[in-house]
């Protein structure tokens, strides 16, 4: 069985208002990973997954590649949690 891990992610740019989080979801479901995205007031979108790392690796990979003109920043750490998600949503 592979190691689930959990990741925080923040990302900064014009990542609001182009379809971001709807992106992310899918990808994150093609990719198996669950989790959620969110619009966060200071304009910033946070992601927390959950899953196998190269899964997730994967997924910001290609979240990187599809918004590479929207991200101006991203900052990505490892985080301890108790929750364990069981699918990936968009959160408000």
């Amino acid at each position: 069985m592979s190691q689930i891990t959990t990741e925080h992610v923040l990302f900064a740019g014009r990542v609001q208002g182009v379809g971001f989080r709807h992106t992310v979801r899918t990808i994150a479901k093609r990719n198996l990973v669950n989790g959620y995205v969110k619009n966060m007031a200071d304009g910033t979108v946070e992601l927390v997954i959950q899953g196998a790392p190269a899964a997730l690796n994967a997924l910001l990979i290609e979240v990187a590649d599809h918004f590479r003109q929207n991200i101006a920043d991203c900052q990505r750490h490892s985080i301890e949690t108790i929750e364990e998600f069981n699918h990936f949503d968009i959160r408000f």
